[in-house]
């Protein structure tokens, strides 16, 4: 083997871990993404489930005014229909 060929064969290893270090690096990198992006969701996930407990509890607040506000209703119908009868004797 001449010292030539010997060189064209180390120029070609070179170039060979140079792509194979480029491959490792770009999929570490995709790696730390990847963990990123998963975090994201974690805390997206947890996120929506505090919102859909607010909702929750915001409906059921809604629902108990909701109620109060007929019987608040009703019982100034039943005053007024006192006053009413009160005033027509």
């Amino acid at each position: 083997m001449s010292a030539k060929t010997l060189e064209q064969a180390f120029e070609r290893l070179e170039k060979a871990l140079n792509v194979m270090e480029s491959a490792v690096n770009a999929r570490l990198e995709n790696a730390a993404l990847i963990g990123e992006v998963e975090e994201e969701v974690q805390r997206m996930n947890a996120d929506r489930s505090r919102l859909a407990q607010e909702l929750d509890n915001s409906e059921t607040r809604s629902e108990r005014l909701e109620l109060a506000n007929k019987e608040v209703s009703r019982r100034l119908i039943a005053t007024m229909e006192t006053l009413r009868t009160i005033l027509e004797k």
